[in-house]
């Protein structure tokens, strides 16, 4: 299980517009600090926490933050509905468009998907694949 994901950024004002238009939406709860955004997911009183939170900082070693070439972080939106919002909220609050929401041949006919980089460009991915939902076949 993963247990965090931590994104690098090195303007953590234009780093907090950007989240915080998509991921309270998915149910994660900002909480700021001097290290940077720590975004978690609320759980029961008496519960584990749920997991993956998910951190904006600066580079711990104090270098510019950058992009991982290859690296994506995916987050589980409720329908292709909130797919679409929340990519144009991204895109408003400083995101630049990877991929605009929709299928993708070369998965499978329910994944609905919308890719986005991050002011940073760090890349994200908003998906559903809502089985109450029409498919790319359907």
């Amino acid at each position: 299980m993963i247990a965090y994901v931590t994104v690098g950024a090195d303007d953590i004002a234009r780093a907090k517009r950007f989240y915080s238009a998509l991921l309270p939406a998915l149910g994660y709860k900002l909480e700021e600090g001097p290290a940077g955004l720590s975004y978690t997911l609320a759980a029961k009183p008496g519960q584990p926490a749920v997991l993956p939170d998910f951190y904006v900082k600066p580079a711990f070693d104090g270098h510019p933050a950058s992009a991982g070439n290859g690296s994506m972080v995916a987050f589980e939106a409720r329908n292709q509905k909130q797919v679409r919002n929340l990519h144009a909220a991204a895109l408003a609050a400083g995101g630049s468009d990877e991929g605009q929401p929709g299928f993708r041949a070369s998965y499978g006919p329910g994944f609905y998907v919308g890719y986005l980089r991050d002011p940073q460009g760090n890349k994200i991915a908003l998906f559903s694949s809502n089985p109450n939902e029409p498919g790319r076949d359907g």
